[in-house]
């Protein structure tokens, strides 16, 4: 098992890479810490972990807030006494043109996305400094690399997460933390469940698999990152897309 006994706090750990994400963790033996606004999903997901992880637990955490986060913070710290992983995977789309995007949708992609990061990120960094050790991952986007039509706010938010993660890989590395985003491409999860077929088709033909990728494709990069067989790896935003940018 490679994350043995590590504690490991998922945001937006509810559902898609999120879940996928905890799921494989603990299969790899990591103590869960979900985070989620949506509480019944979130509820659903610990007791479906718990006969895997039986020491893990769940939170609802707004990520904007961070008053909810340092309080979900100390509550982790008094359990388990230290943070091992930070997973920063929680993010929303509010998607339009750039002539039809109200500040209101602007506003609420960055603070999930780019803000929500930076407060869950501050938070476990202090305790992770005081050991000595820690990983924290990223998720950023293809988008955050190459753009995208519709989505200004979101682009910009998984740039930003690539921008966060090189300087704190700099920053932290020394002190032995290491720092890493993962871009994905088109996943199969719930957020493209709106999208006609006829989108998803030129998704999939996108890339040089022909497909989407699967939550727990995603989810396999997560464990190896967070694990000791990464111990080399810092500062890196790995793309994760079938080939897309080929």
């Amino acid at each position: 098992m490679r994350l043995k006994d590590r504690v490991a706090v998922i945001t937006g750990a509810a559902n898609g890479i999120g879940l996928a994400t905890a799921r494989k963790f603990a299969d790899e033996g990591a103590i869960l810490v979900l985070c989620d606004v949506q509480q019944e999903a979130l509820d659903r997901a610990l007791a479906g972990l718990l006969p895997r992880s039986p020491q893990s637990s769940a939170y609802r955490v707004d990520v904007t807030k961070r008053a909810e986060v340092d309080a979900m913070v100390q509550a982790v710290l008094a359990r388990h006494g230290r943070i091992d992983v930070l997973v920063n995977n929680a993010g929303i789309t509010r998607d339009a043109r750039l002539q039809k995007m109200t500040e209101e949708q602007f506003d609420q992609v960055i603070d999930v996305n780019l803000k929500g990061v930076f407060h869950c990120t501050q938070a476990v960094v202090g305790p992770m400094l005081e050991r000595g050790s820690g990983v924290i991952l990223n998720a950023s986007s293809v988008v955050g690399l190459y753009g995208n039509f519709g989505q200004t706010n979101y682009a910009a938010t998984k740039a930003g997460v690539i921008g966060f993660t090189r300087t704190w890989a700099r920053e932290l590395g020394p002190k032995g933390i290491r720092v890493n985003a993962v871009c994905p491409g088109f996943i199969a999860t719930d957020i493209l469940s709106t999208i006609p077929e006829k989108v998803l088709e030129r998704m999939r033909e996108s890339c040089w698999l022909h497909r989407l990728g699967q939550p727990e494709e995603i989810a396999n990069i997560y464990a190896f990152l967070a694990s000791d067989e990464a111990s080399y790896v810092n500062g890196v935003a790995l793309e994760a897309s079938g080939g897309m940018s080929l």
